[in-house]
């Protein structure tokens, strides 16, 4: 393999390592609770049930970002790349908003191998 090719294969990891870091970066964030809000949740409360209704509802790309970060984190970088390719992309962000529910699906059907 050519040098070239290798600084080019670097390059597109580190991309794809930093839009994992700004998703997780942005997952804690939202994650964090407020300052009123000290009573905790129960599990039925943080999980929505998920209804025809649900399933109509936009996917953000913040969203999609944070799953896809996870599975990343948790050493699927690779599959995680192969998805975002599936869409004609280099990069999350390149990826048309109207894809995100099919990305999102995807990538929590991931499993660690």
């Amino acid at each position: 393999m050519s040098k070239i090719k290798l600084l080019l294969d670097l390059v597109s990891d580190m991309r794809s390592l930093a839009d994992s870091l700004q998703a997780v970066c942005e997952a804690m964030a939202e994650g964090e609770p407020a300052a009123e809000d000290t009573k905790p949740a129960s599990i039925e409360e943080s999980e929505p049930k998920k209804t025809a209704k649900s399933a109509n509802k936009k996917v953000k790309l913040e969203d999609v970002r944070a799953v896809l970060a996870e599975k990343s984190q948790a050493g699927m970088t690779a599959k995680v790349r192969e998805i975002i390719e599936k869409y004609g992309a280099t990069k999350l962000s390149e990826i048309d908003p109207k894809h995100y529910a099919e990305v999102l699906k995807a990538a929590e059907g991931l499993v660690n191998e």
